[in-house]
C-alpha cells in the first residue's frame, strides 16, 4: 500500500526530471544534484508508491511506467496548486486581496452599504464584510478584535484607537412641516425645552449628544424624553407628531428633501461633529485593510448623503 503522507516533492521533482531528461545524469545536473541522490530518491519513491515507476525503453532512456505517468500527473497538479498559491500569498501581501472587517454605528447604515459598495468597485479583490450595530456594539467589536476598521461619531477612551476624520456629521433637530416651531427663527431655548424628544437607547452616540445639548441650553432645567429602538422609529414617530428629536443629519436627508420633516432654526444648531475611521492602536493592519483604510480617506467624505441646506 502506498504511503503517500511520506512522499516529498523533492522525491516528486525528481521523478519529473528523469522522465524529462531520460537519464539520471541529466536529472542530476537539472536538480544540481549527484546522480547517486537522484537514484536514492527515485528508489524511495518507488517504495512509498509500491510500485516501479520508471523503465528503460529501447534507447537507454528511462520512461515513465502506467503508475509513474498518475504519479506525474499528481506533480503536475500540485505544481499548479503551489504556484495558484504563490501567486496568492503575493496578493495577500501586496493587499490585492484579502478580508477586511468593517464596523459602522447604526447612524452610519444610510451610507454604509454606499461606501462598502464603492469599495468593492476599487478593489474587486478585496472582501469587505460590513457589521453594522450601535455604538456599545461596535466599540464591543473593537475591544474583541472582531474588526479591522471603524466608522463612528465619537472615538472611544477604551480601547486605544487611531482615529482620523472622514467627514463631517452634522445634527439637527427635526420636527414635521406643521410644527408650531417649524418657522420660528429661531427657536427658543425654553420652547426647545417644553417639547417631548424621541431619543435612541442608553450609550447612543446621537442620545449623548441629545443630552448634553439640552442640559446646556436649559442650565438643569427638566425635559421630557421617550425612548424608541432605531432612526427610523424616530423619525416616523416625529412625522406622526409624537414629538421631535435631535438626530444625525445624514439619516433624515431623504425626508428633509420631500418636507415630511423640517430642520428647526435655533442657537447652537446645527451641531457640528465628525465622522472618524477608527483602528485599534495596538493591531496593525493588513496590506488589504490598510488599502481599505487608505481609500476611505482619499474619497475625502464623498460616500456620506449630501446634506440639505
Amino acid at each position: 500500500m502506498a504511503r503517500v503522507d511520506a512522499i516529498t516533492l523533492r522525491q516528486l521533482r525528481v521523478l519529473r526530471a528523469v522522465i524529462d531528461s531520460g537519464s539520471l545524469t541529466g536529472a542530476a545536473g537539472n536538480l544540481g544534484l549527484s546522480p547517486p541522490a537522484v537514484h536514492s530518491q527515485l528508489r524511495a519513491l518507488e517504495d512509498l508508491m509500491s510500485a516501479p515507476l520508471v523503465i528503460r525503453g529501447e534507447h537507454g532512456a528511462f520512461l515513465a511506467t502506467d503508475e509513474g505517468r498518475a504519479v506525474l500527473e499528481a506533480e503536475a497538479q500540485i505544481a499548479v496548486a503551489l504556484e495558484t498559491c504563490a501567486r496568492r500569498v503575493t496578493a495577500l501581501q501586496s493587499g490585492h486581496t484579502g478580508n477586511v472587517s468593517l464596523g459602522v454605528v447604526s447612524t452610519g447604515k444610510y451610507f454604509a452599504p454606499r461606501l462598502v459598495a464603492e469599495l468593492r468597485r476599487i478593489l474587486p479583490d478585496v472582501e469587505v464584510t460590513l457589521r453594522i450595530g450601535n455604538r456599545d456594539a461596535v466599540i464591543q467589536w473593537l475591544t474583541s478584535r472582531a474588526l479591522d476598521l471603524a466608522i463612528m461619531g465619537r472615538p472611544p477612551r477604551s480601547p486605544a484607537v487611531v482615529a482620523e476624520p472622514v467627514g463631517p456629521h452634522p445634527h439637527i433637530i427635526v420636527a414635521p412641516p406643521d410644527h408650531p416651531l417649524a418657522h420660528a427663527d429661531p427657536a427658543l431655548p425654553q420652547d426647545l425645552l417644553a417639547e417631548t424628544y424621541l431619543a435612541r437607547e442608553p450609550g447612543s452616540g446621537t442620545r449623548i449628544l441629545m443630552t448634553r445639548f439640552l442640559d446646556r441650553i436649559g442650565d438643569g432645567t427638566p425635559w421630557r424624553m421617550v425612548e424608541m429602538g432605531t432612526n427610523e422609529t424616530i423619525k416616523q414617530a416625529v412625522i406622526a407628531g409624537l414629538g421631535i428629536a435631535l438626530i444625525s443629519q445624514h439619516t433624515v436627508t431623504e425626508e428633509l428633501r420631500s418636507g415630511r420633516l423640517v430642520a428647526l432654526k435655533a442657537v447652537g444648531l446645527p451641531i457640528q461633529r465628525s465622522w472618524f475611521l477608527l483602528r485599534r492602536e495596538d493591531m496593525a493592519l493588513s496590506p488589504a485593510g490598510q488599502r481599505v483604510h487608505d481609500h476611505i480617506l482619499a474619497l475625502k467624505g464623498g460616500f456620506l448623503p449630501t446634506v440639505v441646506s
